[in-house]
């Protein structure tokens, strides 16, 4: 399951889910077979403005953002697998966001690096994502 193509599309369908979820196009009841199931219960996630978010912390920010964000959208590019042992893979990835509400920046940008657990299921264990640089950002298409 650590192969490119499967981590590529368990990224990408992570985040198809999030623009769905803001949005108001999943469904209410998705919130944990499409997203929480997929998270380990010790994760950790670090968004860009550097404060540590748990589980519970998680599932409670997306039940307020539900259907909050009508014309959110994401891309996700440039995806690597920096390191792969057994079942576990450190990856790194853009995103690209456009019509983020809740973001200093409606149109951003930022890097993630997460470790993913690939066994017989899926299990975001560590995600940390940082600001990419103005330049990058700037110079970067939100045409999607």
């Amino acid at each position: 399951m650590t192969s490119l193509i499967n981590i590529t599309k368990e990224i990408v369908d992570l985040h198809d889910f999030f623009t769905a979820w803001f949005n108001g196009s999943a469904k209410y009841d998705a919130l944990e077979t499409d997203f929480l199931s997929y998270l380990h219960e010790d994760i950790l996630f670090i968004p860009p403005e550097g404060h540590a978010l748990t589980a519970p912390m998680i599932r409670a920010g997306f039940e307020k953002g539900y259907a909050t964000n009508i014309n959110f959208k994401t891309e996700i590019r440039d995806i690597q697998i920096r390191h792969h042992y057994d079942k576990m893979a450190l990856v790194t990835f853009t995103e690209w966001q456009t019509g983020a509400v809740q973001s200093a920046q409606s149109n951003n940008a930022r890097i993630t690096t997460a470790l993913i657990e690939a066994g017989d299921t899926i299990k975001w264990r560590h995600i940390q994502e940082t600001w990419l640089p103005e330049e990058i950002r700037a110079a970067g298409s939100f045409d999607f």
